[in-house]
């Protein structure tokens, strides 16, 4: 399947390198772990098994900092449904950022975003979800004296002025071949992207010093930040970087699904389903990397590369040498498919249950996190 890349729709099989390329960022090599090393001791299994793969000016980030100006975090999440476990990768590398690096984090909720982008979703359902996404994030432990949640129409007062200053200097022109606009897009659209620029200048206005702005996200939302680091400087801000990562595969695999997606429930786990839901899932849909026979699997051995279960497994098995050991095990034939989904099984339903644990009680500290 011929892949595609934008920020509000993935397919197909993705070619990281030629992303690379294509959209202009570095990739993050060795040296400049070392760099991220130094401050943080030990690199995230993100860092350390490339899924975090890429980035714009995370050495000017590093400078700053060790010249005593610390960066602020800037992600986000647009309610648009339940969020999947594969929305989680980028927050929980970002809760790793702060911890690590002492900083304060800016999460925006671009609550008007997908109500624009798509055409099934009404108004008061992106509130409810707005509601619901703000739970799973605050489930992840972010620490709330130094995180800000913006929702963009609850602080328009706040991000409107200064988004009128990014869209003066954004042209039609600039944002349709960006984002592919056309003719027939509405205008909301057209004006979004000035919107999402603002949070990652919006903390150097509020508190009237200039502060450099680190935004983790996946690959995909990079043409936003792509047109609004031309224009920040222009304001007189820092130019935000940003450090990109994979895509979490959905169920059916790289080839079927460049992405997980919300709209798909078959093939995503959400962060709300039960422990029967998830082996049911798993067991079904999750694409095997094994052979057709037993017989076939332990003489030949199984292909970890396109296995949706070891995939997964890289991004939630911190341990490096127990997944090192199940890629042995599994490549030699040792170990078979419906183990290996057992394997998954486990050790995804003790993660999600104990973040349905936080979860429940995030109910009651939403305020402690709107800005």
């Amino acid at each position: 399947m011929e892949s595609k890349v934008t920020p509000w729709e993935v397919k197909g099989n993705i070619d990281y390198d030629k992303l690379i390329k294509e959209f202009g960022v570095s990739a993050i090599d060795d040296k400049i772990l070392q760099r991220i090393k130094k401050h943080t001791k030990e690199l995230h299994p993100f860092l350390r098994r490339k899924i975090f793969f890429a980035h714009r000016d995370l050495n000017f980030i590093l400078d700053q900092y060790e010249k005593g100006n610390k960066f602020f975090l800037y992600t986000g999440r647009a309610p648009s449904g339940p969020v999947h476990i594969g929305h989680l990768v980028p927050w929980l590398f970002t809760k790793w950022l702060q911890d690590k690096f002492d900083v304060e984090l800016y999460f925006q909720f671009p609550d008007e975003e997908k109500y624009l982008f798509k055409d099934n979703l009404g108004w008061e359902d992106s509130q409810k979800y707005l509601q619901e996404n703000m739970l799973d994030v605050i489930a992840l432990g972010f620490d709330p004296k130094k995180t800000k949640f913006i929702i963009d129409t609850q602080h328009a007062n706040l991000l409107y002025p200064e988004a009128i200053k990014v869209a003066k200097r954004i042209t039609f022109s600039t944002v349709k071949a960006a984002f592919g606009m056309s003719n027939e897009t509405n205008i909301g659209s057209i004006f979004y992207t000035a919107m999402q620029a603002v949070p990652a200048f919006l903390p150097s206005v509020l508190k009237k010093k200039e502060i450099p702005c680190l935004i983790p996200h996946a690959i995909d939302q990079d043409p936003h930040f792509r047109v609004s680091r031309d224009v920040i400087p222009k304001l007189g801000h820092y130019k935000p970087a940003s450090i990109q990562c994979r895509f979490l595969p959905g169920l059916r695999g790289l080839e079927e699904d460049g992405k997980m997606s919300s709209s798909e429930a078959a093939t995503a786990i959400y962060t709300t389903d039960d422990a029967k839901t998830i082996k049911n899932k798993i067991n079904k849909h999750a694409f095997s990397g094994g052979k057709d026979t037993v017989e076939e699997h332990r003489k030949l051995g199984g292909n970890p590369e396109i296995d949706v279960s070891y995939q997964w497994l890289m991004f939630f098995e911190e341990d490096d040498k127990k997944l090192e050991k199940i890629y042995k095990e599994y490549t030699s034939g040792k170990l078979l498919s419906g183990e290996l989904k057992a394997l998954l099984i486990e050790k995804l339903t003790a993660f999600l249950l104990e973040h349905q644990k936080k979860r429940k009680d995030a109910a009651k500290n939403i305020s402690k996190f709107i800005l």
